[in-house]
């Protein structure tokens, strides 16, 4: 279940598209050429029970060649309980698995509940504080009149975050970070069971 979530929600995320993959942890679900993960620790399909003040998240992707396979992880920390998941594409960019691993993880989040969300991603942090609102004012494009590239997966994360209590920070990559680290892990491990 969506973190915040009620009784009587399941099944459903909580921007109300059903999902599957709750029926079993561990089990792969196919959404389009997206593979996602629910790992041990999970999403949960019991009861709900109340969250943490503030949910921890913590986001990374990766990409071998860019173009190239690709995979995004998410480490979510509630209280002392961690719940983990990533997902794969086939054929995408770096930014890409970035900014999936951000929505992905604020996809399990309620709207209205409180996020702390650690990426790696300079272009994530700073395109979701500073460059958006730029980019929407201008019809999409970029202060050379260039069209905002990831327009699709911009749209996306504006909506989720405008619907919850997120505050971005900005975590150095590969410096020893236990949380950064697994989420790193989670994503090339999404990547290598994709292409076996």
């Amino acid at each position: 279940l969506p973190f915040g979530c009620k009784k009587g929600h399941a099944g459903r995320t909580p921007d109300n598209r059903s999902r599957t993959a709750q029926a079993s942890r561990g089990s792969p679900a196919r959404y389009g050429e997206m593979v996602i993960h629910f790992l041990e620790g999970g999403r949960r399909t019991g009861p709900c029970r109340p969250f943490a003040v503030m949910i921890e998240m913590f986001t990374d992707g990766a990409c071998r060649g860019n173009p190239g396979p690709g995979g995004w992880g998410v480490v979510m920390l509630d209280g002392d309980a961690a719940h983990e998941i990533s997902g794969s594409e086939a054929l995408t960019t770096n930014n890409r698995m970035e900014l999936m691993a951000a929505i992905e993880g604020l996809r399990q989040v309620n709207p209205g509940t409180a996020v702390s969300v650690h990426t790696d991603s300079q272009y994530v942090k700073n395109g979701i504080q500073s460059w958006v609102s730029n980019w929407k004012a201008n019809g999409w494009r970029t202060a050379s009149k260039q069209p905002v590239k990831n327009k699709d997966l911009w749209l996306q994360l504006d909506a989720l975050s405008r619907d919850r209590e997120v505050q971005w920070h900005w975590v150095k990559g590969h410096s020893g970070h236990p949380q950064n680290e697994r989420a790193d892990a989670l994503a090339n491990r999404a990547i290598d069971q994709m292409i076996g």
